[in-house]
């Protein structure tokens, strides 16, 4: 009898590319006018997996993130995996906002794929949680292809990524 065939979803940012956004954004920053003498900044703290943006208002807190943002876009971060905090006032009269990187599957988000696989009521496709990833099994390579059409169809909130297919 042959090996079930599977793969298994995960999800995360490639640590590196935030990273260049992140001194691409400060480039930007440091060259604009509307910038020129703020305290806007961004601060990437990899360790943590998080962004610090720092600017002196709410209107420049929003361009901050718009730069921010498009940098990450240009470098084919998924920005689903932000997730964004609350804009909230700091200390000499700046405001700050944290961006969590999102950079494995939660709990929650492991087990609303897994039922939506068992929900789909694929022929002999199982799902399991392994800790921060799910593997999807099947003796059919097609009812496979079918599950990730399905799951690429539905929204979790985060950007999966289906690897390690065999």
């Amino acid at each position: 009898m042959p090996q079930p065939a599977s793969f298994d979803v995960t999800t995360g940012v490639d640590l590196q590319e935030v990273d260049n956004a992140v001194n691409q954004a400060q480039k930007e920053i440091a060259q604009r006018y509307d910038f020129k003498g703020s305290k806007a900044s961004i601060e990437f703290k990899r360790a943590e997996g998080l962004l610090a943006l720092v600017a002196d208002s709410d209107f420049q807190m929003k361009a901050l993130f718009d730069v921010l943002q498009g940098r990450l876009i240009k470098r084919a971060v998924p920005v689903k995996n932000l997730d964004i905090g609350e804009v909230k006032p700091a200390a000499g009269d700046t405001v700050r906002r944290e961006v969590k990187l999102k950079t494995a599957l939660d709990g929650e988000t492991a087990r609303k794929v897994a039922a939506a696989i068992k929900d789909a009521k694929l022929k002999k496709v199982q799902a399991a949680i392994q800790g921060d990833h799910v593997r999807v099994s099947s003796p059919s390579r097609d009812d496979l292809q079918a599950a990730i059409a399905l799951l690429r169809a539905q929204d979790f909130g985060v950007e999966l990524q289906f690897g390690n297919y065999r």
